[in-house]
């Protein structure tokens, strides 16, 4: 049987769902474990979120792992990323992409290593060193993994440090926009607790102190950065007027991939579900663009917001690591 140590793994379910002539019947599901209690098993599947009760589970295990993406989907989701955190001042060395933001977050102040950067790797990192030194930065290269691995291992040599790791999650909308039948969590609160949540083509001011407060403060190149891509939503959620809870979405990738970023609520707004709230309104703007397949990039030491995440049906896509070069 399942322990709290198998949350967030690929897990199958063998469920019963009826007697037919004397036989027991079964159902199988797959997919990854959001939550186990003492009455309910909630995964995530292809199909949605499914809250199977303990007491209709027949046998349920861990199974290995989905196989990992090719390295041409990590290249894609990687550039659909990147379209939707545009760096107002950008390079190219061969296929890698070069941003800098006046140091407003490492996304939007980092190389992006994908592809052949048309020279031997050593000088492509010097090249990559000296292109941030005249822009008065600290050198950061974001490494893919395993995609970009061998970069990895030339910055270890040089002595790169690494910030921690960040999970790039994806879900099909399909799992958003559909209505769960029941909560994702005992927690959930019923959805006439949730406010409304209105879509802005441009971030109101109080959107953007939030923001602002979660980022430590809003350069002009900050909001280059928010309002660069041509297709994006602003979220908010107010009650009485008061904003709540805040989120911005990007359609990008040649329409396939719907980016969630900047989901923040209020602390004292927190634990009513407006976040997943916030998540679904966008969701559901993103399908109506034409858009498949949701993303966002969280921080794996982040255990709550991952746990959020996991609930609203999303799984680990790949990794990466934002790379530092030595002070000097």
């Amino acid at each position: 049987m399942l322990r709290q140590q198998d949350v967030g793994h690929r897990i199958v379910v063998r469920r019963i769902v009826g007697i037919r002539e004397g036989r027991t019947l079964f159902s199988d599901a797959l997919g990854e474990l959001v939550e186990l209690s003492e009455t309910h098993i909630t995964l995530s599947t292809d199909a949605g979120p499914l809250r199977v009760p303990v007491a209709e589970v027949h046998r349920a295990k861990r199974v290995p792992p989905a196989r990992r993406p090719t390295a041409a989907a990590v290249v894609a989701l990687e550039l659909a990323a990147d379209e939707a955190w545009p760096a107002p001042v950008r390079g190219r060395l061969g296929d890698w992409r070069l941003r800098w933001a006046d140091g407003w977050t490492g996304r939007a102040n980092s190389a992006l290593p994908v592809g052949d950067p048309d020279r031997p790797l050593p000088a492509a990192l010097d090249a990559v060193q000296r292109w941030y030194a005249e822009r008065g930065g600290p050198a950061l290269v974001n490494t893919p993994l395993p995609l970009a691995a061998p970069v990895g291992a030339e910055l270890d040599a040089r002595g790169w440090t690494s910030r921690p790791p960040v999970l790039v999650q994806t879900v099909p909308l399909r799992t958003l926009t559909a209505s769960p039948a029941a909560p994702l969590s005992a927690t959930a609160p019923p959805a006439a607790d949730v406010p409304p949540v209105g879509l802005a083509d441009a971030p109101a001011d109080d959107w953007l102190a939030i923001a602002a407060g979660r980022k430590g403060g809003l350069p002009d190149a900050a909001r280059q950065v928010l309002t660069g891509t041509p297709r994006v939503r602003f979220a908010e959620l107010r009650e009485d007027g008061r904003l709540l809870a805040v989120g911005r979405g990007t359609v990008t990738g040649g329409g396939r991939w719907l980016g969630v970023s900047l989901l923040e609520t209020v602390p004292q707004a927190r634990r009513r579900g407006l976040a997943a709230a916030v998540v679904r309104a966008l969701a559901g703007w993103g399908a109506a663009e034409g858009a498949s397949h949701a993303f966002l990039q969280v921080e794996q030491s982040n255990t709550g917001v991952v746990a959020l995440y996991r609930g609203l049906g999303f799984t680990t896509h790949h990794t990466y690591l934002t790379r530092v070069a030595p002070a000097g």
